[in-house]
């Protein structure tokens, strides 16, 4: 674990209880406030941490804020954590976020570092499910394509519930006004239930998406990571969330789809714009 210095007695105490719950598979629990330290042969990182959003700040004020970050955190692991090493960037702006990471990260490869839109896939799949009143596990090739924010694009025009395109069950009304606004803007319904952000969720979602990225699976995920120009015509340079299957350690984009009616085009190019837009805002950091 790694946090700031004052947060020290907060992490012994995270240790301690990690400590009490025996998990099985739980050897030891180490933290510090040392980039070095902490980053030291590490084989996964999970890149929780950013600092919020407050009232008042405009967004270009926290990509700089954070992007200020993320260059001492892409150099701690390229200096100490394993040539292998699998990132996930959580911490929002998390797209951007990880382009900078991977940017100070010179020695490692691009695929390396992956920013989360698992948890929008799954709230997704969730609003699916309750909407055609089956399982989470029975839709299938349902994704989420562009950045962790309201700009994403939920997309089920391929997916399938039980077999039966989802399509043809639900109407296109509740994909506009409900299914698609809800799950881009489910972190701020979250926060206005909660009074805080998604937390259990978030940290699930984590899970799910480095479980599959290392143990691999056959079904659709979505995930963040750095284009390179050649696939679905996204620009090369931003890390963009697109559909994956993952074996060996690695993702795979799934091809072959069409993005090429009139509301895909729109909501695809919208994401690009704003992922371009922030990039432009932290162009004096990817020097």
């Amino acid at each position: 674990m790694l946090d700031l210095p004052q947060a020290e007695e907060v992490m012994k105490g995270v240790q301690a209880e990690l400590h009490d719950c025996a998990f099985p598979l739980l050897d030891e629990v180490t933290y510090s406030s040392s980039l070095a330290t902490a980053f030291k042969d590490a084989d996964y990182c999970f890149l929780i941490g950013a600092k919020p959003r407050t009232k008042g700040m405009e967004r270009a004020d926290l990509l700089k804020d954070n992007g200020k970050i993320f260059i001492d955190t892409g150099k701690a692991i390229n200096d100490h954590a394993k040539r292998t090493v699998k990132t996930i960037v959580v911490g929002n702006p998390a797209n951007t976020n990880c382009l900078i990471a991977s940017h100070y990260a010179k020695d490692l490869p691009k695929e390396n570092f992956t920013a989360m839109t698992r948890l929008d896939h799954n709230r997704a799949l969730t609003q699916l499910a309750l909407k055609t009143g089956s399982r989470v596990t029975d839709i299938k090739q349902l994704c989420v394509w562009g950045n962790h924010s309201p700009t994403m694009y939920p997309d089920i025009r391929n997916a399938t519930v039980k077999g039966k395109g989802a399509t043809g069950l639900v109407d296109k009304k509740w994909i506009n006004d409900e299914f698609t606004p809800r799950v881009q803007q489910r972190g701020a319904e979250i926060i206005n239930l909660r009074k805080l952000s998604s937390a259990a969720s978030a940290g699930s979602a984590a899970i799910d998406h480095m479980r599959d990225w290392v143990l691999g699976s056959n079904e659709w995920q979505s995930i963040s990571f750095y284009s390179d120009g050649k696939t679905y015509g996204i620009p090369e340079g931003l890390i963009f969330s697109m559909p994956v299957t993952t074996k060996n350690g690695k993702y795979e984009v799934v091809k072959g789809l069409n993005l090429d009616d009139e509301d895909s085009k729109m909501r695809i190019k919208k994401t690009v714009d704003e992922l371009l837009g922030e990039r432009q805002a932290v162009e004096h950091l990817l020097k």
